[in-house]
């Protein structure tokens, strides 16, 4: 299987999160530094003050000194709070992009070179993370590298995780930063690129897959799903074969430029919905 990466919007965000993580870390050690140095200069003041008061033979403004000098050594500014390990949203953003790679990894043990996978594509209604594109279809799959046993009613979808008792012990909507569940987020950006082909003469139906790739992830009940979810790769890959064989080299390779075409057109623009928040 060809692989031909588009994007890497995951890596791309985790990278800016470094960068304004090292940004905050590098701002909080300079202004500790500035701190200390205001520090020194006022115990250095009060130094001088009891200096002169013990010259002078003022005993109370020495003493008066002694103590403003002591409380100024106290006063130190606290060290800013440096994070040797990853933050929560670096976890989760590498823990989603190793979901992604297990997910491509899968595929390209799976299929030969008739096929192509195309990551990170994207258009006004989003990103797909990964485009599968062979004799059997084409396929718009959407990662989610969650913990969790997951809930799906039509476009809603929600989560609930528990404790090794059993216990519920945290629960909430899966939605992206615009509210949107993940089928919402494959299917917008599939509904887009379709319209595209069809317009360009190739009528062609994408097929949308949601899988979840962690190995604690769990499919609860499951009604009116606008997308196929999978658990497993073994999932996905049954998906896909099940599919009729349709396809030829020419239409691939059609609908490969114009896949690619569409998404040069997007990036750097921002998704119609980016904008709108």
């Amino acid at each position: 299987m060809r692989v031909i990466r588009l994007s890497d919007h995951p890596g791309e965000q985790l990278q800016a999160v470094h960068q304004q993580r090292q940004t905050a870390e590098d701002q909080a050690v300079a202004r500790r530094e500035q701190a200390l140095a205001q520090r020194r200069e006022r115990v250095a003041a009060a130094r001088a003050v009891r200096a002169d008061a013990r010259a002078k033979r003022r005993w109370l403004a020495w003493l008066r000194a002694v103590f403003a000098v002591w409380a100024r050594q106290r006063r130190a500014p606290r060290r800013p709070v440096l994070y040797r390990a990853l933050t929560d949203q670096e976890e989760i953003l590498t823990a989603g992009m190793a979901g992604e790679q297990l997910v491509a990894t899968g595929l390209g043990r799976a299929f030969g070179g008739e096929w192509v996978l195309l990551r990170g594509y994207r258009n006004r209604g989003g990103e797909i993370d990964h485009l599968l594109l062979g004799p059997r279809g084409l396929f718009a799959i959407e990662v989610k590298h969650r913990n969790a046993t997951v809930y799906v009613d039509g476009d809603e979808w929600r989560f609930q995780k528990y404790d090794r008792f059993g216990n519920v012990v945290e629960q909430g909507r899966i939605t992206d930063r615009g509210g949107r569940s993940p089928s919402r987020q494959v299917n917008d950006p599939a509904d887009d690129l379709q319209r595209f082909l069809v317009r360009r003469g190739q009528q062609i139906s994408i097929k949308r897959i949601v899988v979840l790739t962690h190995p604690r992830s769990r499919l609860g009940s499951c009604r009116n799903s606008t997308v196929s979810v999978a658990t497993s790769m073994a999932a996905v890959l049954d998906l896909v074969n099940k599919s009729p064989s349709t396809m030829r080299s020419p239409q691939l390779a059609k609908l490969q430029e114009l896949i690619v075409q569409d998404h040069r057109f997007h990036p750097g623009r921002g998704t119609s919905r980016e904008r709108a928040r």
